[in-house]
């Protein structure tokens, strides 16, 4: 139902299929949010004031907040750079805090983009 916290590769709303010999999991289907995880050195609700408000106008929703990390679905349609210039204005400026996606990039590497938002923002 939630963005997994430390689960790399999925976003609330995927469908998945567990696979109980290896405790793994297997994708069926994306749902087209992005999972977005905010960590914190310090209380995170300085943070969580000022983004929740604004990444909420664009349609995301706060789905867990400890004292030390916040997580957030949006859809991808509400695009790359309206949801990075939120997050880049308010994480990080105090050194003690970093934001990330949880299904953008490859697991193995951390760097390499998944891509699977093409076929959801491809025009029909």
């Amino acid at each position: 139902m939630q963005s997994p916290a430390f689960a790399k590769g999925l976003a609330s709303g995927d469908r998945v299929r567990m696979l109980p010999e290896t405790r793994e999991f297997e994708l069926v289907k994306r749902s087209g949010n992005l999972s977005i995880r905010v960590f914190s050195r310090t209380d995170i609700e300085h943070l969580s004031d000022r983004i929740t408000p604004e990444l909420e106008k664009l349609g995301g929703e706060l789905e867990r907040e400890t004292p030390r990390m916040l997580g957030y679905a949006i859809h991808v349609s509400c695009g790359f750079e309206a949801i990075e210039a939120i997050l880049n204005r308010h994480v990080g400026q105090d050194g003690q805090s970093q934001w990330m996606y949880g299904n953008v990039y490859d697991p193995q590497d951390g760097t390499t983009p998944l891509n699977w938002w093409q076929d959801i923002l491809k025009p029909e």
